[in-house]
């Protein structure tokens, strides 16, 4: 028995950590992280305390936008300004709320990766798994530098802009807010209202954004490790056709029930996150498309005043919008790739050499494949490159009848 089928004796927990460590570090500190067995009450309580934190903190933000934008006798270019990052705050909530409803899939899909961890008994398996797991963390990492640094980005070069405002006799000198609010509700002129207004909706985004970035965490990893797991079942299925003809030598498995049940668990899986998946890429294909319009609106209207400042923060967070919805489409174009390339990996074997009975065999592996299960967007947009590509166009669409109406 080479090396390569050597049986695994390490701890199964460490890896299993290891996969799951940054979804577990973006959802705990915004209350999110889905309780199991396991789950003392004061771990309870504290994430209720959390989720209601993360709640008041966003509403602190969205309320008085909200009545600014809808009570304020603004210009048509302030309210489409305002609008922006209205509705980050708006998606934001909404995928809060949808991470806290979607709890129990979550924590089937977390309890699914742990198991096939547990379950993995050889060397090579274990390191195709490995290598997966490591590919999520990065993409994963990725998305919540990227996407923090911009939201952060934008902030910081708001609040550092300061204006001069005159009440009567007396002249204040205050910190430009990076969301508008309604006056009436917030006297956001004086010290040191101004101030704690500017902390407060800082505060908030970061809380709006790791949201967002869970979201595209869990895709991730959860996706990353699907299609490993593909890519163990593949080789199983080579290896079991080189069994069939050599029967003089021994193999860890023998019978097409090893590869069968492991097949239809990982497509199990893969439902699983479609169904934790499915609303919330549909939030984020429609603010993605949005806030790519308004963008670029802002852009093109302050391209003539050549602030460096602004224009550097939309630019940063046109390209985040835009890597992050790329991610994830292409994870979702690639799940589907690797769940047909089973039935084509069976077909390019040797199965021509094989008994009539195991050729049989094969052919409902090959059946069951031809059947693909899909990331999508609320049901009705497949993720996948194409999606992407009608996201960028629509975007410009709109954007160029917002360039007419106004």
């Amino acid at each position: 028995m080479t090396n390569e089928f050597a049986v695994v004796k390490t701890n199964f927990k460490s890896y299993s950590d290891y996969s799951l460590q940054l979804n577990r570090w973006f959802l705990k500190p915004i209350g999110a992280w889905p309780p199991s067995s396991s789950t003392t009450t004061l771990e309870r309580n504290v994430s209720i305390v959390l989720n209601i934190v993360c709640y008041g903190s966003i509403l602190f933000t969205l309320i008085p936008c909200l009545l600014h934008v809808f009570l304020d006798d603004d210009s048509f270019y302030m309210k489409v300004k305002n609008f922006g990052p209205m509705s980050h705050w708006i998606i934001s909530c909404a995928n809060y709320t949808l991470l806290l409803l979607q709890g129990k899939d979550i924590r089937y899909c977390v309890e699914h990766i742990e198991t096939d961890w547990r379950m993995v008994r050889r060397e090579k398996d274990q390191q195709v798994m490995m290598k997966n797991a490591r590919f999520g963390r990065y993409v994963a990492t990725f998305c919540a530098a990227i996407m923090q640094s911009g939201v952060f980005c934008f902030f910081v070069s708001s609040a550092l802009n300061t204006e001069i405002i005159h009440v009567g006799n007396e002249t204040t000198i205050v910190r430009v807010l990076p969301v508008t609010v309604y006056k009436k509700l917030l006297n956001v002129d004086q010290s040191p209202t101004n101030e704690i207004v500017v902390f407060m909706q800082t505060w908030s985004s970061i809380i709006a954004t790791t949201s967002t970035v869970s979201i595209f965490s869990l895709a991730a990893v959860f996706a990353t490790h699907a299609y490993g797991q593909l890519t163990v079942l593949m080789s199983w299925i080579t290896e079991f056709v080189n069994e069939s003809r050599n029967r003089e030598k021994t193999f860890p498995f023998k019978q097409i029930g090893v590869i069968v049940e492991h097949h239809l668990r990982v497509l199990s899986f893969i439902s699983y996150i479609e169904e934790v998946m499915n609303r919330i890429c549909f939030l984020e294909l429609f603010r993605c498309t949005l806030a790519i319009c308004m963008l670029g609106y802002y852009i093109l209207a302050e391209w003539s005043t050549q602030d460096i400042q602004n224009l550097s923060s939309y630019f940063m967070i046109l390209i985040s919008l835009s890597f992050n919805i790329f991610v994830i489409c292409y994870i979702g174009e690639i799940l589907t790739e690797q769940c047909k390339k089973v039935g084509d990996v069976v077909y390019m074997t040797d199965w021509y050499y094989l008994p009539d009975k195991r050729i049989l065999d094969l052919i409902l592996v090959i059946a069951r494949s031809s059947v693909v299960v899909q990331i999508t967007a609320g049901k009705f947009f497949h993720m996948s490159i194409y999606t992407f590509s009608d996201v960028i166009k629509t975007s410009f669409a709109y954007l160029n009848l917002l360039r007419q109406v106004s």
